[in-house]
C-alpha cells in the first residue's frame, strides 16, 4: 500500500529569524501600533523601520497596504541595501518608504530605527518658517534643533537620497518642507520617544500659535538649559516610557506580538 504524502506545514517567520531579529520585529510591530492608538497615521502611508540587528544593509518595513493596526511582527517586510525583499512574509512594500530609509540607513550607521509621517500637525508645522516655540519642555527640545530638507514631490527619486542625507546630518530629527517628520535614532523605543514627543512638540507649538496673543520669549540661555536637562531625563526614562506604551498594546490588542 502506498503510504500518503504529508501534509507540508508552512514555516512561521518566527522560526526563520533570529532571536535577536524577531524581539526587533515585536518592537517594530509595536511602534506601528502606538502611532496608529495616538492618532499619527495617514491611512496606509508613511513608515517606520528598523535595522535587522547585526547586518548593515538589511532593514524591517511595514507590508504596504496594511493599515499600521494591523501590522504583526510576522508581516514586517526585510529588504537588503538593493530593495530586495529577503524574507517572503506575502507582502510588498511601498517603494517610496524603501528610498528614505534605504537613505537614511546606508549614511548613519548609528541609526537602527527611523520613522516617517505625515500628520495634519506636522504638515501645518512644516509650512512654517519659524523654529519651534519653546513653549513647552519638548518645545524647548527641538526649538533650533530639527534639520530641513525640501518637497521634491513623491520620494521615489534615488538621487534625492543623497541631498535628503546630507540636509539631515547628523540630526535625529528632520522637517521634510510641506511634507511631515523623519525622525531616527540607535534603537525602536528610542525612535519611538523623539516621534512622540516631536508631536507634542508641534501641537503645543501650533496651539500657542492659534490663539494669536502674544508670546512670551525666553532666553537662549533658559532654553538650552532645559535642552540639557530633558536628554539626561530622555536618556533616564526611556525604557520606562517605551514598557508603559507595551503595557497599553497588551491589554488593548496584544496580537502585535505575532
Amino acid at each position: 500500500m502506498k503510504a500518503e504524502a504529508a501534509h507540508s506545514v508552512p514555516r512561521s517567520i518566527r522560526d526563520q529569524v533570529g532571536a535577536k531579529e524577531w524581539h526587533v520585529r515585536v518592537e517594530l510591530a509595536a511602534f506601528y501600533r502606538l502611532v496608529a492608538h495616538h492618532g499619527m497615521t495617514d491611512l496606509v502611508l508613511g513608515h517606520l523601520s528598523a535595522r535587522v540587528p547585526g547586518t548593515s544593509d538589511q532593514f524591517l518595513l511595514n507590508p504596504y497596504p496594511r493599515l499600521f493596526e494591523q501590522i504583526t511582527a510576522s508581516t514586517l517586510v526585510k529588504v537588503d541595501a538593493d530593495g530586495n525583499i529577503l524574507l517572503d512574509v506575502g507582502f510588498n512594500y511601498d517603494i517610496p518608504a524603501y528610498t528614505i530609509h534605504g537613505a537614511v540607513y546606508g549614511a548613519r550607521p548609528d541609526a537602527g530605527s527611523a520613522a516617517h509621517t505625515h500628520t495634519a500637525a506636522g504638515m501645518a508645522y512644516s509650512a512654517f518658517p519659524e523654529a519651534m516655540l519653546p513653549v513647552s519642555p519638548k518645545g524647548a527640545r527641538f526649538h533650533d534643533a530639527l534639520a530641513t530638507h525640501r518637497f521634491e514631490g513623491i520620494f521615489d527619486n534615488p538621487e534625492e537620497r543623497a541631498r535628503l542625507v546630507t540636509d539631515m546630518g547628523q540630526v535625529d530629527a528632520a522637517l521634510l518642507e510641506n511634507h511631515g517628520y523623519l525622525v531616527c535614532a540607535p534603537t525602536v523605543p528610542e525612535c519611538w520617544s523623539i516621534l512622540y514627543d516631536l508631536e507634542q512638540a508641534t501641537l503645543a507649538h501650533l496651539a500657542a500659535l492659534s490663539t494669536g496673543a502674544e508670546i512670551v520669549q525666553r532666553s537662549a540661555e533658559s532654553v538650552a538649559t532645559d535642552r540639557e536637562n530633558l536628554g539626561v531625563e530622555e536618556t533616564a526614562f526611556t525604557g520606562e516610557r517605551w514598557a508603559s506604551q507595551l503595557r497599553l498594546l497588551d491589554r488593548i490588542d496584544p496580537s502585535y506580538r505575532d
